[in-house]
């Protein structure tokens, strides 16, 4: 199939679904034009801008969600993997309703504190946990927990990952194209396999620049190699065990546990960054669906049923919520319902595309999946770089405006809910095979 008459056909259907998008969310603009006024961007975090404005959700109600200007999306966002539970969940809503006509906060631990530490100690095979306040926190915790237990001052991450926005990690997070080899500024000579990098935001202090080490995902030697070329100096290896910031990229059959191996023989720590994949990928994370198990991992967003997971280090609201979740919601026969809904819209996506001919493919990963708009899988950042983002562009207000809730971003995924039913799926497949053959006619 012709690639540039591919992408002029995506320009097409891009300019008009978009017009459509736009007259249809007049409420949204409105709210938009009154939010920028006191949020930068209209909204409360960067990855939420929108162009011209981003869609403002109202309410949620099982597998739905409701904009400001009333209309109706079946929800395939699912707040970035936060909700496989779903909106307002019953079980949730009762947990949470109890918390807080009990208290909302004491800054004292809590038996609903406790009884998740233990709940998510069990699914996920830890010794110890502790809460904190955001899948930030997390990651920066782990990091300085690993510093303090090796004495070293150095980490080693992924080409392209995000590990929260904190200064030891913002570095290499979705470089564009153009500027990945220039930012290099090794030592070595030059056919090397890692690298070190100027941050990706600005206000990070001049002396981190060189405690960051980037390698590519899906890569063992290389992470090999800059562990032995600094040896004795790296505190720990800190990855996404299964990527998800690229759409979706699976570590390859005994990566992760070469990293392991690495990691042992070197005295660092592997830490797993688990924030979007340990609540939805299996029932047990990471570990239960590749066998790996890591020095240190770290979880947010879907293991807190929708709350805000330790909001305050424990305290009651986000520990209920939790609880409900991990203990009534989510259960075993929970993630088989989710599999078994992936797959089947994994593979009725996969037949659009293979009738269409458009270059794309699915990846399924229980209550995650995505759609890359590549003929063949992703095993690193750079793969992602050569997916056609032009045909992500047009399907998303096409998606949009035919019910479908859809992440903004080319780089994101779908997340199911245990709310969500064969007929959403079918939904979604139906406008989805639709836009396919839109793209290929």
């Amino acid at each position: 199939m012709d690639l540039e008459r591919l992408k002029a056909r995506a320009a097409e259907i891009a300019e008009k679904e978009t017009q459509t998008l736009l007259s249809n969310t007049k409420a949204s603009e409105q709210l938009h034009a009154r939010a920028v006024k006191s949020l930068p961007g209209g909204v409360s975090s960067n990855f939420q801008v929108g162009d011209p404005y981003p869609i403002y959700l109202e309410r949620g109600k099982g597998s739905s969600v409701f904009d400001v200007d009333g209309k109706e999306y079946k929800d395939f966002h699912g707040g970035f993997g936060v909700n496989v539970v779903g909106h307002a969940h019953p079980k949730i809503v009762e947990a949470l309703t109890k918390a807080a006509q009990n208290a909302i906060h004491f800054a004292v631990t809590t038996p609903d504190t406790v009884a998740l530490a233990e709940a998510i100690c069990e699914r996920f095979q830890l010794d110890q946990m502790r809460f904190v306040n955001s899948g930030t926190e997390a990651t920066m915790d782990a990091i300085r927990v690993a510093r303090a237990a090796t004495g070293r001052d150095k980490i080693i991450k992924m080409e392209g990952s995000y590990h929260g926005h904190h200064d030891s990690v913002l570095f290499s997070v979705v470089p564009e194209a153009d500027v990945l080899d220039m930012r290099f500024h090794t030592g070595g000579t030059g056919d090397q396999k890692w690298y070190s990098t100027e941050p990706t935001s600005k206000g990070i202090p001049q002396a981190l620049w060189d405690t960051v080490i980037v390698v590519p995902f899906n890569d063992a030697e290389a992470a090999e190699e800059a562990l032995a070329d600094n040896e004795g100096q790296i505190a720990a290896v800190i990855l996404e065990p299964v990527m998800m910031n690229v759409g979706i990229v699976e570590p390859a059959p005994g990566y992760l546990q070469a990293l392991r191996d690495a990691c042992e023989r070197h005295g660092a720590v592997l830490i797993y960054d688990e924030v979007k994949c340990g609540g939805t990928i299996a029932y047990g994370g990471t570990i239960e669906r590749y066998g790996v198990k890591p020095h240190l991992a770290t979880y947010a967003k879907a293991v807190g049923g929708g709350a805000t997971i330790g909001t305050f280090n424990g305290n009651p609201l986000s520990s209920a919520a939790g609880l409900a979740a991990l203990t009534e919601v989510l259960t075993k026969d929970a993630y088989d319902y989710l599999g078994k809904l992936g797959t089947q819209l994994a593979e009725g996506c996969d037949r659009a595309i293979a009738e269409s001919g458009i270059p794309a493919h699915t990846v399924d990963l229980g209550a995650k999946g995505c759609v890359s708009y590549r003929s063949t899988k992703l095993t690193n950042y750079r793969d992602f770089l050569e997916t056609v983002t032009d045909l992500y562009w047009a399907s998303y207000p096409w998606m949009v405006n035919r019910g479908i809730f859809m992440t903004p971003g080319d780089e994101e995924q779908w997340t199911i809910s245990v709310q969500h039913t064969e007929d959403d799926v079918r939904q979604y497949i139906d406008a989805f095979g639709s836009y396919c053959q839109e793209l290929a006619s």
